[in-house]
């Protein structure tokens, strides 16, 4: 029988295919694609006894003991789900971690299912892989990035995703890029992050687009780096400097850190844990700051917090966050980025407000609105 295998992995990228994943939960875990679904051959538990299998008695008694573990209504249970997915992705690949055994049983039973023979990728996630790490540093080279630096809660990322000629990197990362920028769900692992941003930047190219834009980040994001080639690039790159008043970034900050934050918080826990665990999340990135902060400025910035949330709490008014959001912004963040500024103005291209920034790249690079 003849069990087809598919190796142009740009196609795959490119043209967003559906992907099976037959690896263990632990190694999808680990690092996956975009748009891979993970049903697995075996759990980790058999994946564990089989590897110890191999390692003592060899290939033969390995297989042997994977189809003792996995037969009748398991096996069942397993090509049933394969076959759904099938169903509702008749384009669609499987893959395993190095397109061998496990892809190559998975396309046999689902052969004596169904009657039908669904492709698997050649060499499997280990070769989809490697070819992502390889097309990172080739895409790298192909475009110039654009850097759109300004205070914190100017609004770098809602100008960011007015233009299609941008990547979202607080988006990928799932994280807001600060402090105070964690979501209630974790972070994707770091290679998830690498795959997401090598096929986002592989789009691009393929578009033959010229120039990026993306926000002045630092080398982490959250507990995450950016690419070591992608953020060498950034740092060389010409800036934008984005301008706001304090006002301004002060309604921008309360609608990141208090509306969206505290929607999002109680849409996962419910309305009361949701506000306790949000305002707990508040309170330990204060701590963080402390020691930056110094002991006055840190109390003063608790205080003011304290207030804040009960009288969010108990008069449902909201309004109290924006004195500790506005000392938060002009005690902490400005001198902070005052400082970081002064090592990179050199590098500005362009000063200017939301419109100004938006016409400015219109002129000049040809952007579009998204």
């Amino acid at each position: 029988m003849d069990l087809k295998q598919i190796d142009n992995y740009r196609s795959l990228f490119l043209n967003n295919t559906p992907l099976l994943d037959v690896r263990a939960p632990i190694e999808f875990d680990q690092g996956a694609f975009p748009l891979a679904q993970n049903f697995p051959i075996m759990n980790d538990e058999e994946r564990e006894s089989i590897g110890l299998k191999y390692k003592n008695a060899g290939q033969d008694e390995a297989i042997k003991l994977g189809h003792q573990l996995i037969q009748g209504e398991i096996k069942n249970i397993r090509v049933n789900h394969w076959e759904h997915f099938f169903n509702q992705y008749p384009e669609g690949i499987l893959y395993c971690f190095r397109g061998g055994m496990r892809s190559k049983i998975t396309q046999q039973w689902i052969y004596e299912q169904t009657g039908l023979i669904f492709p698997r990728v050649k060499g499997g996630y280990k070769a989809m892989r490697r070819f992502l790490i390889d097309e990172l540093d080739h895409s790298v080279e192909k475009f110039q990035p654009i850097i759109l630096g300004g205070r914190t809660g100017i609004g770098k990322t809602i100008l960011l995703n007015k233009l299609s000629q941008s990547i979202d990197l607080e988006g990928l990362f799932h994280h807001r890029g600060s402090v105070f920028g964690k979501h209630v769900t974790p972070q994707p692992s770091q290679i998830d992050i690498e795959n997401n941003c090598s096929i986002a930047l592989l789009k691009f190219c393929e578009k033959k687009v010229s120039h990026l834009l993306f926000e002045d980040e630092a080398p982490n994001i959250g507990s995450r780096r950016i690419p070591l080639v992608l953020f060498n690039k950034m740092q060389t790159s010409p800036l934008i400097q984005l301008q706001a008043s304090i006002e301004q970034r002060i309604d921008i900050t309360f609608q990141e850190y208090i509306t969206e934050a505290l929607t999002e918080h109680q849409n996962f826990y419910g309305d009361e844990i949701g506000f306790n665990q949000w305002s707990e999340q508040l309170n330990i990135s204060i701590d963080k700051i402390q020691r930056r902060l110094g002991g006055c400025r840190y109390k003063q910035l608790k205080n003011l917090l304290s207030n804040a949330l009960n009288q969010h709490l108990k008069n449902d008014d909201k309004n109290f966050h924006k004195e500790w959001i506005k000392s938060l912004l002009v005690d902490y963040y400005d001198p902070m980025y005052d400082y970081q500024f002064s090592k990179k103005e050199q590098r500005v291209i362009f000063k200017g407000t939301h419109q100004e920034v938006i016409e400015f790249l219109f002129e000049k690079y040809e952007f579009n609105l998204e």
